[in-house]
């Protein structure tokens, strides 16, 4: 509850005493995995006419980046 003080003191893991709660840690290589992994999950959810547009949309891009350069 920030009205009280107590936003900054769980939001920096300071008032668990360092451990649990809030916060959290900043790493990198468990983002960038997660990322991969939410992606992978993400298109394979996606129905048949979700991949042909996601296929078509790669590809326009593609070439829109290889006009570009």
């Amino acid at each position: 509850m920030v009205e009280y003080g107590n936003g900054v003191g769980t939001g920096t893991n300071v008032a668990n005493g360092g451990a649990g709660g809030g916060g959290g840690t900043m790493d990198v290589g468990a983002a960038a995995g997660n990322f991969v992994h939410d992606a992978a999950h993400t298109i394979s959810t996606l129905p048949p006419e979700g991949l042909v547009i996601l296929v078509i949309a790669i590809f326009l891009g593609l070439v829109f980046l290889r006009k570009a350069f």
